[in-house]
């Protein structure tokens, strides 16, 4: 079953309130607060007429000078309360519903008001001076630095931000992202000559000796598969033979076709100084420094190299690349022990130890943070105060009034009382020096 406030509140709003002005069973009993002081100050009103009524029978009666005082002091009070009352339901509404100039204020200029508060809002907490003095005095860095020296501080850190990077990388679609980083792979590829830059690195291997190894790997692995396929060379050099040369002919050419070629590839093994090995370093180095001079050969390494990436392997390979990176991410961020997050926690502790101690640091921050504030408020100001004229245009006339009275119409009731209080009093004092004047 709902509240009786509840059943009020739901009864006051609707449609028409706008937005964020539905009324709650807070906004509902602040209302009763309202019509109990109205009560107050209507039955105080009413109070002092009456007063009037009986000092002026009884001063007709002859009662005495006291009755004077008494009607002076209510008539005045009375004034200032009716004064008082025409004040504070002029903001709200038409007094009497009679259609006075200047009356029923919040209602008619409820527009006029958004825009008024937009401007003062702008003026003074939008502008760039407010911002700066306001920020200065802050002392953001020096804050945020003996914050981030708490290593509680800078766990929490940490793990917002690993949320924060699984979020986004959960929100990302792995098609999309593998795209863009395969156009990307693709276009910064094509747009980089790398012949040259492969010559270099060429030229500074094989001055290096660093080549060595791999000819090495080269002729134990040759000598190896010679020893291990020996009948299949000899049976492929036979094979090649002419039709019309005797078989035994053949297979002893094999043979020594076979013996030749392992001791040849033997020699290159165990001798570093084999003439052959002389000759690939002579060719390395020749073909280091066609790659970087000769046009021929660079034009024909940028073919190959366009036909390599225009291959759907490679595309592929690239593309897939996003899904490992991306899965190693996700799981360093998820392990509070990985080496990524205790790297950025560690990092976060010495970026406030340093804000704590470098002066010089923190008026940098202070000085991003101010430049960055600044930019956004002046920027962005008609953005955000157009959302106050537009949030107040967007209300309803008669709810907008319903709720500003609920909040302040209590305040505005001791003005009613009060007026009545010192109307009361000021009549009776212009009464008491009107007497003592003899007038």
């Amino acid at each position: 079953m709902p509240t009786e406030g509840a059943a009020a509140a739901a009864a006051v709003a609707g449609p028409g309130n706008g937005p964020g002005l539905a009324y709650s069973a807070a906004d509902e009993e602040k209302r009763r607060g309202v019509r109990r002081m109205k009560t107050t100050a209507t039955g105080l009103l009413l109070l002092v007429a009456l007063v009037y009524v009986l000092a002026k029978w009884a001063q007709s009666s002859g009662a005495g000078a006291w009755t004077g005082y008494v009607a002076a002091a209510a008539e005045a009070g009375m004034v200032g309360a009716l004064a008082d009352w025409f004040a504070v339901t002029a903001l709200f509404r038409r007094p009497l519903g009679l259609p006075i100039p200047h009356t029923a204020i919040i209602p008619t200029k409820k527009d006029q008001l958004g825009v008024s508060l937009g401007e003062f809002v702008g003026e003074n907490f939008l502008s760039a001076d407010v911002v700066r003095r306001r920020l200065r005095a802050v002392g953001l860095g020096s804050r945020l630095g003996a914050w981030l020296a708490e290593p509680d501080h800078a766990d929490r850190v940490t793990a917002e931000l690993s949320t924060a990077l699984r979020g986004a990388l959960t929100v990302l679609r792995d098609s999309d992202v593998q795209a863009v980083v395969g156009e990307a792979i693709t276009r910064r590829a094509d747009a980089v000559e790398i012949a040259p830059g492969l010559g270099k690195t060429l030229d500074n291997v094989v001055s290096d000796g660093g080549h060595h190894r791999v000819v090495d790997l080269v002729c134990v692995r040759a000598h190896d598969w010679l020893v291990e396929h020996a009948d299949s060379v000899m049976d492929a050099v036979e094979g090649g033979a002419p039709g019309w040369t005797p078989r035994f002919v053949d297979r002893k050419v094999g043979e020594r076709v076979y013996r030749e070629l392992l001791r040849f590839v033997t020699e290159m093994r165990d001798m570093p100084e084999h003439p052959a090995r002389g000759a690939i370093d002579r060719f390395l180095t020749d073909f280091a420094a066609d790659l970087q001079s000769d046009g021929d050969t660079r034009a024909r390494v940028e073919r190959l190299k366009s036909e390599i990436l225009g291959r759907s392997e490679v595309q592929d390979v690239i593309a897939s690349a996003w899904s490992s990176v991306r899965a190693m991410i996700v799981s360093a961020a998820e392990d509070e022990r990985s080496e990524l997050r205790l790297r950025v926690r560690a990092a976060l502790l010495s970026l406030g130890a340093r804000l704590s101690t470098d002066p010089v640091l923190r008026r940098k921050v202070d000085g991003w943070v101010e430049g960055a504030a600044v930019y956004v408020v002046t920027t962005y100001r008609s953005e955000i105060t157009s959302l106050i004229t537009d949030t107040v245009a967007g209300w309803d006339a008669e709810h907008t009034s319903k709720k500003i009275e609920a909040h302040i119409g209590r305040d505005l009731q001791f003005i009613r009382i009060n007026g009545t209080v010192v109307g009361s009093l000021a009549g009776l004092a212009i009464y008491a020096v009107s007497r003592a004047l003899g007038a």
